[in-house]
């Protein structure tokens, strides 16, 4: 899922971890490999945010995808790519509009 500003901000209050900018020089090999995303580093490693099928409570959820893990969890000097891992992390991405 490629996520507008808005959806990355309400991500990050709930998600701690770094977006990689549009911009990154990685971003054409993470894209050709795993697809059109915006893609967000934390301790674990490399991840997606995928949105959930069914809506609950009327927002839009979505649960964070772990694509690779760290080589070396202390350096994270690199990421060892696996199968896509659904984590049980779902997050908000409503956003609160002021009434």
């Amino acid at each position: 899922m490629k996520m507008n500003s808005a959806q990355i901000e309400q991500t990050l209050q709930q998600f701690k971890a770094q977006p990689i900018p549009a911009g990154h020089p990685v971003m054409p090999q993470l894209e050709r490999l795993f697809g059109d995303h915006t893609y967000f580093l934390d301790g674990k490693g490399l991840n997606i945010v995928e949105p959930v099928d069914e809506e609950q409570d009327g927002g839009r959820r979505a649960v964070v995808v772990n694509l690779a893990d760290w080589d070396d969890r202390t350096e994270k000097n690199g990421l060892e790519p696996h199968s896509p891992e659904v984590t049980e992390l779902v997050i908000d991405l409503e956003v609160d509009l002021p009434h």
